[in-house]
Parts: structure tokens; sequence; C-alpha cells
């Protein structure tokens, strides 16, 4: 069975990959305030104190801000 956490995502960063001479292509979306959303454990590759790092759909990988403090998403992490 999949398992998700839920979290408040913000702002965030798409990377699409690198050009020919390997510089990272990222989009920026900038929104305001934070939306609730359901987010599946197995796309989670990494968190830090203020991104959290999904995979995406075609090889692209996006760093969600989010509003819960670390500690609080690495225990939901860590207690599945």
């Amino acid at each position: 069975m999949k398992k998700f956490i839920e979290l408040h995502l913000g702002s965030h960063v798409i990377s699409h990959g690198y050009d020919d001479n390997n510089i990272e292509i990222e989009e920026s979306v900038t929104v305001e305030g934070f939306s609730k959303k359901l987010v599946s454990v197995d796309r989670i590759k990494s968190l830090s104190e203020k991104f959290i790092l999904t995979d995406y759909l075609d090889g692209r990988w996006i760093y969600w801000e989010y509003q819960e403090n670390y500690d609080e998403v690495k225990a939901l992490l860590l207690n599945l």
C-alpha cells in the first residue's frame, strides 16, 4: 500500500534537467501562502529545513517550500 503524508506546500522550483553546458534548467513558481497536499512518500528524495525535494513527471524534480517545521516532517517520515 502506498503511504502518504499531509503537508502544506507553497512556492517551489521545478528542475527540468540540464542544458548542453551542464547548467541546471530551473523554473521558479511563487505563490501566496500554502496549500494542503497529500504527498506520496515514494516521491520524496530529501528533506532540508526549508525544502522538501520530490520527483515529478518525465525525470523532473521539485523543491517545495513547506509550512511545517523540519522536526515535525522528519517525525512523520520516520514513524511510517
